[in-house]
């Protein structure tokens, strides 16, 4: 630590609670939730849980990332830092970024464009059978219709850049954890 007096027992106990959570809630909803729901759901309920589910989950990411940073930061005066201290804030501040860009833009914009498609396949009666794979039938509605076309292709980008910011979160996370442990004196 860099300060003179180390952070309370409290301080120390809310920094880990808060890292933990967010990193259980990544793990579980990115590697287990998903592919659970993904192989048994029809692809329109998947993605009702999803777009119920993720705004709470990207929203508290964002809280936990935030105080993750404000403890850290106060725990650690800027002008004490050292090169792994540096390094560690910078982890923070970048999951903080990323995690509040998913929160507010990706997310919702990849929600509100995956309910306009599931009304387009609605009716054309798509959408009820379960699992992952895309059907000829939805490549057929893609040929079909220019508005659903222009929507699959925006979802891509979105959910392509909400999955990044996701993994970038993930990362930001796992090396803070690595760093934490790196820093405990016992077990």
């Amino acid at each position: 630590m860099s300060t003179d007096a180390d952070p309370s027992t409290l301080v120390k106990v809310l920094h880990l609670v808060f890292l933990s959570t967010f990193w259980g809630m990544q793990i579980w909803v990115t590697f287990i939730a998903s592919f659970v729901m993904g192989n048994n759901l029809s692809q329109h309920t998947f993605g009702f849980i999803q777009s119920c589910l993720f705004p709470y989950y990207f929203h508290i990411g964002s809280a936990c990332a935030f105080i993750n940073l404000t403890i850290f930061a106060m725990c650690h005066p800027s002008e004490l830092l050292n090169e792994e201290e540096t390094m560690q804030i910078t982890v923070f501040f970048i999951c903080v970024i990323v995690a509040a860009l998913n929160a507010q833009w990706f997310g919702q914009v990849t929600s509100d464009i995956m309910a306009e498609m599931h009304l387009i396949e609605q009716s054309y009666g798509l959408g009820e059978d379960a699992g992952w794979f895309p059907h000829k039938s939805f490549m057929r509605l893609r040929q079909l219709d220019s508005h659903y076309r222009e929507l699959t292709s925006r979802l891509s980008i979105y959910h392509g850049f909400s999955s990044l910011c996701n993994l970038c979160c993930i990362a930001c996370n796992g090396l803070s954890l690595y760093y934490m442990a790196a820093h405990l004196s016992t077990l």
